[in-house]
């Protein structure tokens, strides 16, 4: 495995193949930003195949999973061309499949918040635990932007008609819904219990065959979009590049720069 030292991430692998990935930017609850994405995209890439590896347990240091876009990050896609935020907004759209795509078995693990997204990378895991406390959000249309770059992942998680509901309500939602729509797959009492759940999810998990439990992975991606490889790379190249349209519309340059400057967005009615 490789020995690079991240910047925003935190990696651990402990004698039974079990690696470890925190997100490490608790001060700023985990929100991610280029450094972040570029991290997630080596470690699924490079350290999450290594042959010892058995399976990648995803979790975010501190209080919350993960609130989803750094505002500096987000701030600056505002002065970027359409050209620069495609290559942003591939960037994340590529992580995202590097995470999905992965053959070992990634547990989520989700405590505090997952909002825009964090949601995206609860969408990648295989299996979700989440706290009772934990809230989710995708919050994107807030802004006058969308969930693009995890829509693919998102709708293929819990599927189109909850999608539909929750892309265009940015509605914040709890864990009992995040589990009746198939988000997450267990609700722990709180979030010192996760840990405990996920023991017993692993020690299932390390009786199986490795190369089986890769098949059966791929099975299931194969199986539920049986067309994928030949459309997810389209589906892929289409989010990404509707993100980087909005990043530069007159609403999505509002909706951001109203967000950073903490002021009401010019589209809220004015209601007295």
């Amino acid at each position: 495995m490789s020995r690079m030292t991240y910047q925003t991430l935190n990696l651990t692998l402990d004698a039974r193949g079990v690696m470890t990935v925190a997100l490490n930017r608790p001060e700023i609850r985990n929100a991610f930003n280029e450094v972040m994405i570029e991290e997630l995209s080596r470690v699924f890439r490079i350290d999450a195949v290594a042959p010892e590896v058995r399976a990648i347990v995803l979790r975010g240091e501190g209080s919350v999973f993960c609130a989803g876009g750094d505002l500096n990050w987000m701030g600056r896609s505002v002065d970027l061309s359409f050209e620069e935020n495609l290559k942003d907004t591939r960037n994340l759209t590529q992580m995202f499949a590097l995470m999905n795509e992965c053959s070992r078995p990634v547990i989520g693990l989700v405590q505090g918040a997952a909002i825009g997204g964090g949601v995206g990378l609860v969408s990648v895991c295989d299996i979700v635990l989440a706290s009772a406390e934990a809230q989710f959000s995708l919050s994107e249309v807030r802004l006058g932007i969308v969930p693009a770059c995890i829509g693919p992942f998102v709708v293929a998680k819990i599927g189109a008609s909850q999608a539909r509901r929750l892309f265009i309500s940015a509605d914040r939602f709890s864990t009992e819904l995040a589990y009746e729509i198939g988000l997450i797959h267990e609700i722990v009492p709180n979030a010192a219990g996760l840990d405990q759940a996920l023991a017993r999810i692993l020690g299932n998990i390390l009786t199986c065959g490795p190369h089986a439990i890769a098949i059966a992975k791929r099975l299931v991606l194969d199986l539920s979009w049986p067309e994928r490889r030949d459309r997810l790379s389209d589906a892929l190249e289409y989010a990404s590049k509707t993100l980087a349209e909005l990043r530069i519309s007159p609403e999505g340059q509002e909706g951001v720069r109203a967000f950073l400057e903490r002021r009401k967005p010019t589209w809220l009615p004015n209601v007295t």
